[in-house]
Order: structure tokens, then sequence, then C-alpha cells
């Protein structure tokens, strides 16, 4: 059974950075592709990065403007993100997920697993 454990959450005055964790544990980490995912009050669920298995490919939502990096660890079991000039509007709860599909998705119904969820404040 996959479990993903998001960390590193909280708040943070525009401008600031902030660095997620997100920690598999129950499977190889290494045989998923990993993404985050963020949902802010009375929207959708977005993609905001995602990761294939090599780390190779890493695309971006188009927000994010060079602002966000997405990297993972295979020996720790971790994907990352930090996250760069953070603005108001990234105020959002932001997901890991995780999925075997072949290439890096950006819709949240190919991910099957997903975390708990951790809070991202920005202020102004």
């Amino acid at each position: 059974q996959v479990q993903l454990v998001e960390s590193g959450g909280g708040l943070v005055q525009a401008g600031g950075s902030l660095s997620l964790s997100c920690a598999l544990s129950g499977r190889t980490f290494s045989a998923y592709v990993m993404g985050w995912f963020r949902q802010a009050p009375g929207r959708e669920r977005e993609f905001v990065a995602g990761i294939s298995r090599s780390g190779g490919s890493t695309p971006y939502g188009d927000f994010v403007k060079g602002r966000f990096t997405i990297s993972r660890d295979n020996a720790k079991n971790t994907v990352y993100l930090q996250m760069n000039s953070l603005k108001p509007e990234d105020t959002a709860v932001y997901y890991c997920a995780a999925s075997l599909t072949v290439d890096v998705g950006t819709k949240p119904s190919l991910y099957p697993y997903w975390g708990q969820g951790t809070q991202v404040t920005v202020s102004s």
C-alpha cells in the first residue's frame, strides 16, 4: 500500500521561499512518476509540477514561470518542491501524488495515490 506524507508547508511573506517534501513508503519509490498539485478554496485542483522516474523529465504548470523546482532522491524515497518568489496567489493546499503511468501526467485523474496535503500561505 502506497503512503505519501508531505511536509514543509507554512506561512511566508510574498517574495519568500518554501521547500516542500513528500516521502513515499510501502512500495518502491523509483517505480513511480511523482507530481505536485495544489488546490485553493473554491478552485479545482491544479498541476504544479511533475517528475519522471529518473528525474529527466520535469514539466511545470504555466503559472510557475521558473519560480519552482521539482526534484527527487530515489535513495531517500522523497520528492521535493522548492518554491521561490512566492506570491499571495500561490496560497493553497499542496498535495503530492504518485502514478505508475509511463509519462508524467498533468491531470489529477492520472494519479491514484495522494498525500494528505500541506498548507502554504503567502501573505502580501
